[in-house]
């Protein structure tokens, strides 16, 4: 058995450990063996990370974009170099598949290199004014000292996605990982030093939300802060930065509606509701939670649907032949059980799965078959409730306006799926759907040069392309008077 490691914190390009001498196990999610250990920071320790983040940005803004650059391009180089061992890593501490894991550390490098691209387009304006001899100059600066929380379902690839711009634009990051699966994040501490980023413009520290995330949200150093995660913690993070007035940027909960009109390509249809609802085991921010057929559709798409779902199969991630991992943690496992037990309880049908796979293997773990329930109406809980998991729910509709009208009907709005070769249906949706990420005739998963933002309840601001690169820069105005000859 490999030893266990445990993790300092990455202050200052070195690691040190916490004030408070405490550890917290991480678990693998398909087994419950410890596979690392980390250490519990505390608001002393968030004060350090912030200062050595403060010392070192006076510096670092200072660099020409291109050799930030050169720098970060380095180190996404490491970290594709490091393939193997860090999708190894994410498979014990999350339970995504190995296949998952290495396309998750590919995408973490392709972030910051797409960053790296806007080296030489960080542009400000000069405009005329309305005065003799004058111009307006409106320039774009970093905005300091950036702070970074993210969320478990895909660790390292949220922590690629902040760090490339927030690097590049010339502002230095304190990273906050959840401590359920922080240990490919933290390896990030050891390939920054290896690519020679300076001290201090990347740290990482570990620690519960409730001290160590208030303290880097609520510190004066901190200029803005970016965050991926659950709705309520976001509101919470929201709360506190207003004290201060400072940009906050979050990527919350989702509740995708995908809807499959009556025109459809059933068999693209089929395989985009499939990918987009079970891929990671449904925890992804942009999946399927909602399944809206039209009723001239729909027995044949449930029956091609079906015999799909029914052959997916559940098992150890490394396995190659397995296509569903396990949920991540104890508490997400018993969300589900208790979303099916209220589903079937206020009416729905339990079509297939709806609990922890039977045999050996399955005893420890956090397993949930892939699960689909029918007979659902629009008003039940599983329409409303981001499940975050291997479960959908089915609904029928007669018209597009029904289907727009039950698609909008949702306190969140990140990303909605529409399926229909009708050019007529694809403006109606383009228009009146309140979502701020639609995926026309396929399924989920978006581009670095699109803009990932939510409406309602699903986030503030957003990532990724030209407007999220943006966000992570200020903007200073100067009124230059001179004197002509």
């Amino acid at each position: 058995m490999s030893e266990i490691k445990e993790y300092q914190l990455f202050i200052n390009g070195e690691w040190k450990n916490t004030e408070t001498k405490e550890t917290v196990e991480v678990l693998n999610p398909a087994t419950e063996e410890i596979v690392g250990h980390i250490q519990n920071g505390n608001q002393g320790d968030a004060e350090k990370a912030l200062k050595a983040a403060e010392d070192a940005q006076a510096s670092w803004k200072k660099l020409p974009a291109m050799e930030r650059s050169s720098i970060l391009r380095q180190f996404a180089s490491l970290i594709k170099e490091n393939t193997d061992f860090l999708a190894e890593l994410l498979v014990k501490e999350q339970g995504k598949l190995l296949s998952v894991a290495k396309m998750e550390v590919g995408v973490t490098a392709s972030f910051i290199e797409y960053a790296c691209e806007w080296a030489r387009r960080i542009e400000g304006d000069i405009l005329p004014s309305d005065n003799p001899n004058e111009q307006i100059w409106i320039q774009k600066i970093p905005r300091g000292v950036v702070v970074a929380i993210t969320a478990w379902n895909f660790p390292l690839a949220l922590a690629g996605r902040k760090i490339g711009p927030a690097l590049i634009a010339g502002n230095t990051m304190v990273i906050k990982p959840t401590s359920e699966t922080p240990l490919a994040t933290l390896e990030l501490g050891n390939l920054a030093n290896k690519a020679g980023i300076p001290k201090g413009v990347l740290n990482i520290i570990t620690g519960p939300g409730r001290t160590v995330g208030n303290a880097l949200v609520e510190n004066p150093i901190t200029k803005m802060v970016t965050m991926t995660g659950s709705t309520p913690v976001g509101q919470e993070i929201a709360k506190r930065a207003s004290k201060r007035l400072i940009p906050v940027q979050l990527e919350l909960g989702g509740k995708a509606p995908f809807i499959v009109l009556e025109d459809a390509d059933i068999d693209e249809a089929v395989e985009g509701a499939l990918h987009s609802r079970f891929d990671n085991c449904g925890q992804v921010c942009t999946c399927n939670e909602r399944l809206y057929l039209h009723e001239k559709i729909y027995d044949e798409f449930m029956e091609k649907f079906m015999n799909k779902v029914k052959a997916i199969k559940v098992g150890d991630p490394m396995d190659p032949d397995s296509d569903m991992g396990p949920k991540v943690n104890s508490g997400e496992l018993k969300h589900m059980e208790e979303l099916v037990e209220t589903s079937v309880k206020e009416g729905a049908t339990l079509e297939y799965g709806g609990k922890k796979p039977e045999g050996e293997q399955f005893k420890k773990g956090y397993w949930f078959e892939p699960t689909i329930l029918t007979n659902v109406s629009q008003d039940m809980t599983i329409v409303h409730e981001e499940s975050f998991g291997p479960i959908l729910p089915i609904i029928k509709f007669n018209s597009l306006d029904e289907a727009i009208k039950y698609a909008n009907d949702c306190e969140y709005g990140l990303a909605a799926m529409v399926y229909t070769n009708d050019m007529n249906n694809i403006m109606r949706c383009n228009e009146e759907l309140e979502y701020g990420e639609i995926y026309v005739n396929r399924g989920h998963g978006e581009q670095h040069q699109g803009f990932h933002n939510g409406y309602k309840l699903s986030g503030t601001g957003g990532e990724d392309g030209k407007y999220g690169f943006e966000q992570y820069l200020e903007k200073k105005t100067f009124y230059v008077k001179y004197k002509a000859k």
